[in-house]
């Protein structure tokens, strides 16, 4: 950083392919939320399924990613993250995970690059409050979608565990 600003990279082509990780990216889009907005926790369900990357380019998130695949010793976890504009830092999330952030500082650009195209009949989630995530809100401004997906315990995954 330097008087004129900051200058980050968001993705280098030989980094991502020396540690194995998806580099063919099929769509970007992004949000707009104000502080205490929830959104999530979303994921494509296969054939639809895809890799994220996620990051903040104004204000702050916490952010969260649940392990749904089937096998994983992860699986039905969870792992927050702290994004933001000050930190830039970029969180890549797997298939078979599903994702969500609560907005703590507004208010919050979130920038996502998905290595499949969007399709709404493949489009779901599972219900924030199911996994016992502590956000920082048990009231947040959420989506009547949002709030309608079933409880992680009710999800039937279609995602498995391959170990590398």
């Amino acid at each position: 950083m330097d008087k004129r600003g900051s200058f980050t990279k968001t993705f280098h082509v030989d980094e991502f392919q020396k540690n194995e990780l998806q580099v063919q990216f099929a769509e970007d889009y992004y949000s707009i939320s104000n502080k205490d907005v929830l959104r999530g926790l979303h994921f494509q369900l296969p054939p639809h399924d895809h890799v994220k990357m996620v990051y903040c380019l104004t204000g702050e998130v916490m952010d969260a990613v649940v392990d749904l695949r089937v096998g994983s010793p992860a699986y039905g976890t969870y792992e927050i993250f702290q994004l933001s504009a000050d930190k830039a830092n970029i969180l890549y999330i797997p298939k078979g995970l599903a994702h969500g952030f609560y907005v703590s500082k507004e208010p919050a650009l979130v920038m996502y690059k998905a290595s499949s195209v969007y399709s709404q009949d493949f489009d779901f989630g599972i219900r924030w409050d199911s996994l016992g995530i502590p956000w920082p809100s048990r009231n947040p401004i959420i989506s009547e979608r949002d709030s309608n997906f079933p409880p992680f315990h009710q999800f039937a995954s279609p995602f498995s565990y391959q170990e590398e």
